[in-house]
């Protein structure tokens, strides 16, 4: 996904914010899904969960910067 979205920044291609709102708030009902049926140990369905749901918070973030000039109250965690 985030190679999508680093195409579509080269080729000058912007997504609109509804658009990428949207994909945040898909992004987030399924990790609330997958976290709900998440087994011990490694789970590569809520890793999966984990990325879609950063690729899509960056999405939306850039979207909201590039199209209002503005930017979401929080920041993404680092790995520790």
């Amino acid at each position: 996904m985030a190679s999508s979205r680093l195409a579509a920044t080269f080729l000058g291609m912007q997504e609109d914010p509804t658009a990428a709102l949207q994909k945040f708030v898909s992004a987030l009902e399924r990790h609330l899904a997958v976290a709900a049926t998440k087994r011990d140990g490694s789970d590569e369905a809520m890793n999966r969960a984990y990325d879609q749901l950063l690729d899509a918070f960056l999405g939306y973030e850039e979207a909201l910067q590039e199209t209002y000039g503005e930017y979401l109250p929080f920041e993404q965690a680092e790995d520790q």
